[in-house]
């Protein structure tokens, strides 16, 4: 099982070598902004580490929304993004799910993903992932996930991947979570671990280490080591970079003791 960090941009490689990172996920640009990345210097050498590599899309991306001022640029830059993940030769890029309106039928929003989708002109790998908050998310509550997916999971460029705060703070029960999701989803593609900071159903979608001592973290470590292992996929940490690399190594020791 391949277990590493969402890592900082600046120097991913280094970064891998310091969290001891199996594999890593990262940005291509600012992840709060509509503008395209800017080309890579060390696109090269990613590559040919061999280093597996997950891109994760801006935060601001909605393919769901019926705003067109936010609707068309997120394919714009989702597009952008899928493009410079290909220069690094990347498994995939994960896209959280996004949300509609509350005077909006969670189908409309189904039908723009749909859309946002088909436009994509990419060879790339998408994975979908569950979402913390938001009333109308389309990735918070597994009934939303079932609709949504029924109809882009159609696409073979389309994965899932599990995020453990999410899960958490969204209401849904973690313990049979991994089973829930894969009777919907009929796969789980990548795993974040993550800690969260806040009670059960927050909504909050803030990650906390999950491995150091005296860190506010409200999810069990023994909780979160049963779900990767139940997920049997590949695992991201993206947790708060001062214990980062204690949660891998966390993982991974809990990990080779029960295998």
């Amino acid at each position: 099982m391949l277990i590493g960090a969402h890592v900082r941009d600046r120097d991913p490689l280094a970064a891998a070598l310091e969290t001891g990172s199996d594999c890593i996920q990262m940005f291509c640009g600012d992840p709060q902004s509509w503008k395209m990345p800017p080309p890579r210097d060390d696109a090269e050498a990613i590559k040919a580490s061999g280093l597996p590599v997950y891109v994760h899309s801006p935060y601001i991306v909605n393919l769901a929304s019926a705003d067109n001022k936010i609707r068309i640029p997120s394919r714009k830059v989702l597009q952008q993004c899928c493009d410079a993940a290909s220069q690094l030769n990347a498994k995939a890029v994960v896209v959280h799910g996004g949300h509609v309106r509350s005077s909006d039928d969670i189908g409309e929003g189904v039908a723009r993903w749909k859309k946002g989708l088909d436009s994509l002109e990419t060879d790339m790998t998408i994975y979908l992932e569950n979402t913390a908050g938001g009333d109308f998310a389309m990735a918070r509550r597994w009934d939303n996930l079932a609709r949504l997916w029924e109809v882009i999971g159609q696409d073979p460029r389309v994965g899932f991947c599990f995020d453990t705060c999410h899960t958490h703070a969204s209401g849904e029960e973690l313990a049979g979570s991994i089973e829930k999701v894969r009777s919907i989803t009929g796969r789980i593609d990548l795993v974040h671990c993550n800690g969260s900071r806040d009670n059960e159903g927050s909504g909050k979608d803030r990650h906390q280490n999950f491995s150091v001592m005296g860190s506010d973290n409200q999810i069990s470590p023994r909780m979160l080591v049963e779900l990767v292992q139940l997920a049997d996929a590949p695992v991201i940490c993206e947790t708060p970079e001062e214990g980062l690399a204690s949660d891998v190594d966390f993982l991974k020791t809990y990990l080779n003791k029960t295998s």
